[in-house]
Order: structure tokens, then C-alpha cells, then sequence
């Protein structure tokens, strides 16, 4: 039984790496996609994964799906398209280390996958099915991401939702909002940044917007607040929990990593998140900071999902940033 199994975008990032002899500036190929970041997080501290999506039949997807196999991702959910190339996004960084994209999608691979290839096998062995809204942005890969959730819910899989907004890949922010609001229908853990709980609530105030959410069905809302650390609502209390105070390099993957990391340790409770108690809820938090943390002090996604042992040592030697 694996811990997690996600559907959505594998693809390759392209990270400014410096620049040539000559000042232009060079990107390093690193493989990312939101999805298939979360279970290289939950690999990497000990645990078990499965994908499911699409790549392209190039040299980009064949290494993409050796990364996959490298990471302990079992890989036999990944199709390859002989039409359509794997999808390629360029990430620029700011000064802090903040990210933003350009996309080479129109189309890529991974929102061609049909709802026929979607390997429902692939659920069955998982406690926990994750997704996020980039597999909704255009068919057949929303019909393919229904059918899995539809799927996953029918059989009382744990489902874990992370919007992961970005506004350049949607025709407009209602139909981004209208999709959003559709996966908050299936999930159970709902991992927004500030910004995505005020655009899927339409409240500014944390306690309200969570509230909205918790009234469509989520029972457990955590807001990633960077620096800040994240917020917590579920049925049995909320708070914040401060992160740790490591240099941020790169921040591409950091939710992600918390992501993966929460996913880890609510796998091996083997307890749905209503049923945590509020301290260990917040220890579970506190964790999830560290391996987000951890990650944003290193370049590229899964490149930098750290080890249990670099987690650990986060958290007995890095002290918390206070706000």
C-alpha cells in the first residue's frame, strides 16, 4: 500500500543558473511538476508513492520517468505521448528567492492524458490520492482528473487538494475559480497560500475564509504564509506555527515539500486529520515547516526534497523565525 498516489503536470523546470563567460544568462534543467513534487517529498523522508499523468515521448519525458524511478516513484501510471511534447515551464527568481513561471503548454503532454489511460490500480494502492487544479485546466486531462477523483472518493481515499494557481494557464480567473471550487467538493486536505483562500472564499480575514471553505465539505484548510510559517483550521482547533529561520535560495517546491511532508506523517498515523489531536496536529505542522524549509535553502524542486536526517537536523539546530 503506498502512502500517496497524485495525478497531474510532470515536466521539466528550467532554474537560472548563473550566467555564461559571455553574461547570458543559463538555465539548469530540473524536473518539477506540483504533484510529482509532493510524492518525491514524501519519498525522500521514508515513504511510498505512485504518479499518474503524461510526459511526451522525447528525451524530457524518458527523464522524467527515470526521475520518477530514482525517487522510489512507482511509475507505471505514466503515459507517454507520441504527439505532444512534454511540457517545459521557465521559473525566474527575485532577489528573496520568490518564484514566477513561463509556460511552454499550448499544449503539452500532460493535459492530453485521457480519461481511458488514468490507472485506477494506482488508487486502489494508496491510503491518500492528491491533485491539483493545473490537470483541470483544459481536456481531456479534467475529464481524466474527475474520473480518478470520482474514483478515489467512491472507495474512502483520504483526498488531499492543492489549487496551485497560476493565472497564465487558465482562459480566466471564473473559470479557474469555477474548477477550483469543483475539487473543494472531493477533498478532505485543502493546502492554499494566502491568496488562493482569499480568491476560493472571497473573504481577506484567514478564520472567515477557512470557515467558507470548511462549509463546502473540507475538513482540514492549511495556508502556507512563507516566511510566516502556516496556518491550521480543522475540527478539532486552529493556530499558527512559526517556520524555520534557514537563507532561502529557492523557494520553487517549498509548499510542495510541506505538502509532502504533512501527507507523510497523516499516512503513517494512520488516522484521518479529524481525528489528531490539536498538539500533535501542530507538531505535524512544525515538521512539515522544517522539510519546507529545508527545501527552500537548496535549487529546483525535487532536487532539493530533503531526507528525514536533514529534517531532523533542521529542527534541533535551526531556530524558529519569530513574527
Amino acid at each position: 500500500m503506498h502512502d500517496v498516489c497524485a495525478l497531474g503536470e510532470l515536466l521539466i523546470d528550467f532554474t537560472p543558473a548563473g550566467h555564461s563567460s559571455a553574461g547570458r544568462e543559463i538555465f539548469e534543467r530540473n524536473p518539477g511538476g506540483a504533484p510529482a513534487n509532493v510524492l518525491a517529498a514524501v519519498t525522500r523522508l521514508g515513504g511510498t508513492a505512485a504518479f499518474i499523468g503524461k510526459v511526451g515521448k522525447d528525451r524530457f519525458g524518458d527523464y522524467l520517468k527515470s526521475v520518477l524511478e530514482e525517487n522510489r516513484i512507482a511509475s507505471d501510471g505514466l503515459v507517454f505521448s507520441k504527439d505532444v511534447n512534454t511540457t517545459l515551464a521557465f521559473v525566474h527568481l527575485s532577489e528573496a528567492g520568490d518564484r514566477s513561471f513561463s509556460f511552454y503548454r499550448k499544449p503539452g503532454a500532460d493535459i492530453t492524458l485521457l480519461p481511458e489511460e488514468v490507472n485506477l490500480e494506482a488508487i486502489d494502492r494508496a491510503k491518500i490520492f492528491h491533485f491539483g487544479s493545473l490537470s483541470m485546466t483544459d481536456e481531456p486531462s479534467r475529464s481524466a482528473t474527475i474520473k480518478a477523483l470520482d474514483y478515489a472518493k467512491e472507495r474512502g481515499r483520504l483526498i488531499s487538494f492543492d489549487p496551485n494557481w497560476r493565472p497564465a494557464l487558465w482562459k480566466s480567473s471564473g473559470e479557474a475559480r469555477e474548477n477550483m471550487l469543483l475539487g473543494l467538493r472531493y477533498a478532505d486536505i485543502l493546502k492554499v497560500s494566502e491568496d488562493e483562500l482569499s480568491f476560493l472564499s472571497g473573504e481577506s480575514d484567514m478564520l472567515r475564509g477557512c470557515a467558507v471553505i470548511a462549509k463546502k465539505g473540507v475538513k482540514t484548510v492549511i495556508v502556507t504564509l512563507g516566511p510566516k510559517g502556516c496556518f491550521f483550521s480543522y475540527e478539532g482547533g486552529n493556530g499558527y506555527v512559526n517556520t524555520y529561520d534557514t537563507k532561502i535560495v529557492d523557494t520553487t517546491g517549498a509548499g510542495d515539500a510541506f505538502l509532502g511532508g504533512l501527507l507523510y506523517r497523516i499516512s503513517n498515523s494512520g488516522r484521518k486529520p479529524e481525528h489528531i489531536s490539536i498538539e500533535e496536529m501542530r507538531d505535524m505542522m512544525l515538521f512539515s515547516n522544517a522539510v519546507g524549509a529545508v527545501c527552500a535553502a537548496g535549487f529546483g524542486a525535487i532536487p532539493s526534497m530533503p531526507e528525514m536526517q536533514a529534517v531532523q537536523e533542521c529542527m534541533s539546530k535551526v531556530p524558529l523565525l519569530l513574527y
